[in-house]
């Protein structure tokens, strides 16, 4: 499955990088995880409620979250993500 960055998703890695460097590796492994199987148990991937109805959660350890949709690619007609953003559960609900 192919994975696609937004605008804002992209920001929240850099922000979270230049702050955290350590999570670099956690995030590319959740990243490589949600591209294979995006309801792999580690991942506690789960459907979001209220706001943000149409979106996805899962985990990148226990503090730090990756809100995504799944969407259509149009070009080869698969399913796809698409990263909304990421950061701990206070920064982005």
């Amino acid at each position: 499955m192919k994975v696609g960055w937004s605008a804002k998703s992209l920001r929240s890695f850099k922000r979270l990088i230049r702050k955290n460097p350590q999570l670099r590796l956690a995030i590319e492994e959740t990243l490589r995880q949600l591209a294979e199987d995006p309801f792999h148990p580690s991942l506690r991937t789960h459907k979001l409620k209220g706001d943000f109805a149409e979106s996805w959660s899962c985990s990148i350890d226990y503090s730090y979250r990756i809100i995504f949709e799944f969407v259509r690619d149009i070009e080869n007609e698969e399913e796809a993500v698409v990263l909304l953003n990421m950061g701990t559960h206070d920064e982005i609900y």
